[in-house]
């Protein structure tokens, strides 16, 4: 019998433990039969996943579905080394002791990251069994295994004799605290109010709200249009505050609306200053260094701080008479992810990867038809970001993580390398192996819109080359997850909260449903408490349905079906009705309908309207009772898995009139989807 309440705590925990002895995540190969695959995005081992990663439940339910289709069906999990993020937070644990990375030398501090490592791999594993996911655990792959580290050097041999990896001088986001080159993504632009100062450089005046850079101006740009100052080209001008003279230039990437429409260009600070200078040819200066001080070709200001000395060169721009007004200036500035520092645009030597015969490639997989998007709207942002890429900056200045496979390299790679690679690394690539054979190219890559570029676009690129095949045939773009502020979930800002606490409190199945209902690909959500405490109701709503049904003692009827009631024979319609809805929207990946449309047929129509009408006929309608629950059990199976699971077990130990269980199949997990 079922309890009189869902006790979803213990339920949960006995009901993975089922389903894992019977081996139920772990496929089968059946070379007449084509699987359906997919990889999880490994979760960085930084501490513990937030409810923003608990979202791969669209994951879980697309496993879920396809599993019980009679599909062979591999969720491979694993889980991402993050070297940026692992090395600030391990030296953050060193400051506390008082100590730094050079005093413990290297050979230790990847000892103690290695530990931090395992020890959030650990707990986030725990996190990813209690959120029901049904992951193939024996497959289990890190991006600093031997087999995953076996592909990164291969990946890198590749590309470097190809001589798409090079070693250059190039403008890179520099963060002056982490020591090391950053990601675009690790980049996180904030609105910041400051200020623009308008500077004369003789008879032009050029605005700036880096006045602190001026010292490795090397020209003045205007654009084509600009017909005020276009008589003063191929001209010099003075550089306030020295003696050096620079000359006027045309370039039509200034934008002649911004400031005073004259730009002063610093190759070495400046993405867009850096493209001008490469295509005039200009000299690149350095008026900060690598920990953010001004360098001796500031005179006077050598060995500020970039923040003090702007005020120091204000000041003297003002006695000068070269300042001719400031303004209040809002903009966007780029910071640390994981530190929260300034970001500073340094011209920095640092490994290279030639993007752009890798992105040709990776465009026309999707414009083929290879690779669809969904939604379809991200395909134009892809193309777009594809069109424009610049060459990919793969070093870091780290200890924690790959290290380049050349003799001499201190530098270990980009962590989006290896996970670039994720596809391929994980079922055995470079070795041929049984996996690779039978599971690439895997069916689907699911992830946040957020990352479509950062790495989407790479395992694009880096699998297409390894392979000559693309990783998968579809990318699903979930949105982000975002409190009821609107602010998004974020581990490092600390805003979100513990899946395992929520869970805790109103049971997995109603996280689950709060993240899918009201979700259609590609949108943010919202999510509070009060949104997954409704779902608990219904999934106690459903527990209290079965114990209705299982609680009949009388013989069934065994009238057949012309000789139903009428109320029988309209569920049994609805029933059909509902089965062929719920599957059409998963097919079109509108998860967050299937959903709906089950919640609606199980609670109004099932529970509010038919249970109600067979109380007067109780034992003639036992029989459609018992059916109709069978299929809704299936159908919410995917979305709500821990308690359909629950009711199904007791269903089929429950005997019946004719003495056996209500629902013959072992496990939900493996029963047949309804026809």
């Amino acid at each position: 019998m079922l309890d009189k309440t869902y006790d979803f705590g213990r339920k949960e925990k006995q009901i993975y433990g089922f389903w894992e002895k019977g081996g139920w995540f772990t496929p089968k190969l059946n070379p007449k039969q084509k699987p359906f695959v997919i990889t999880l995005p490994p979760p960085n081992v930084t501490g513990g996943l937030h409810a923003g990663h608990a979202m791969y439940v669209i994951e879980d339910i697309m496993a879920r579905y396809r599993r019980m289709r009679g599909e062979v069906t591999l969720w491979l999990p694993g889980f991402d080394h993050a070297s940026i993020a692992v090395e600030y937070l391990v030296t953050k644990q060193l400051a506390k002791e008082g100590k730094n990375k050079k005093e413990i030398g290297r050979e230790e501090f990847l000892k103690m990251a290695s530990k931090f490592a395992d020890n959030s791999k650990a707990y986030i594993k725990d996190q990813l069994v209690k959120l029901g996911f049904s992951l193939d655990w024996t497959r289990e792959a890190y991006t600093m295994d031997q087999s995953r580290t076996t592909a990164v050097n291969e990946a890198f041999s590749r590309l470097y004799k190809k001589g798409l990896i090079y070693k250059g001088k190039y403008i890179v986001n520099w963060c002056t605290k982490c020591q090391t080159a950053i990601s675009d993504l690790e980049n996180i632009y904030k609105e910041e109010e400051g200020a623009l100062y308008f500077i004369k450089y003789d008879s032009i005046t050029i605005a700036t709200t880096r006045p602190e850079t001026m010292f490795a101006d090397v020209a003045v740009a205007i654009n084509p249009a600009n017909k005020k100052f276009h008589k003063l080209v191929g001209q010099t001008v003075r550089l306030p505050l020295t003696e050096r003279r620079i000359p006027v230039i045309e370039d039509e990437g200034v934008d002649p609306e911004f400031g005073s429409g004259a730009l002063k260009i610093t190759p070495a600070h400046d993405a867009l200053d850096y493209e001008i200078g490469q295509r005039h040819n200009l000299e690149t200066l350095a008026a900060i260094d690598q920990y953010g001080k001004l360098t001796e070709i500031c005179g006077a200001y050598q060995g500020l701080k970039a923040i003090e000395a702007r005020e120091r060169v204000v000041e003297d721009l003002k006695r000068g008479n070269f300042l001719e007004k400031t303004e209040k200036y809002t903009h966007s500035l780029g910071h640390c992810q994981r530190c929260g520092s300034a970001i500073e645009p340094l011209v920095s030597e640092q490994w290279f990867v030639k993007t752009k015969p890798l992105a040709e490639k990776a465009a026309e997989a999707v414009k083929s038809g290879q690779i669809g998007i969904v939604p379809r709207r991200f395909e134009k942002i892809y193309f777009n970001w594809l069109a424009n890429i610049h060459d990919w900056c793969i070093s870091r200045q780290l200890w924690w993580g790959h290290k380049i496979p050349l003799p001499g390299e201190e530098d270990v790679l980009d962590t989006w390398f290896s996970s670039g690679l994720w596809p391929i690394s994980t079922l055995g690539w470079p070795e041929k192996t049984k996996d690779f054979d039978y599971f690439y190219p895997t069916s689907i890559r699911e992830t946040g819109y957020d990352i479509l570029f950062f790495w989407v676009a790479r395992e694009i690129m880096l699998c297409l080359e390894m392979t000559g095949k693309v990783p998968y045939k579809t990318v699903y773009l979930h949105g982000l997850v975002r409190d009821e502020k609107g602010r998004k979930f974020s581990k490092t800002a600390g805003i979100g909260f513990d899946p395992l606490e929520v869970m805790a409190k109103f049971g997995t199945d109603a996280l689950r449903m709060a993240l899918v209902i009201g979700n259609p690909p590609g949108n943010d959500i919202k999510i509070g408490e009060e949104r997954i405490k409704g779902y608990r109701n219904f999934a106690n709503k459903i527990w209290n349905a079965a114990r209705f049904v299982f609680t009949y003692e009388g013989e069934l009827s065994q009238s057949p079906v012309l000789d139903m009631d009428k109320d029988d024979k309209w569920i049994l319609k609805e029933t059909e009705k509902t089965a062929k809805k719920v599957t059409g929207y998963i097919e079109k990946y509108r998860f967050d309908l299937a959903a709906e449309t089950v919640y609606q047929f199980f609670w109004h129509t099932y529970c509010d309207k038919y249970l109600e009408m067979s109380k007067s006929h109780r034992r003639e309608s036992q029989t459609t009772l018992i059916s109709v629950l069978e299929t809704s059990l299936k159908l919410l199976h995917p979305f709500m898995p821990f308690v359909t699971e629950s009711v199904w077990q007791v269903g089929r130990s429950r005997a019946s009139g004719s003495g056996n269980g209500f629902f013959k199949e072992k496990a939900l997990i493996i029963a047949s989807w309804p026809k």
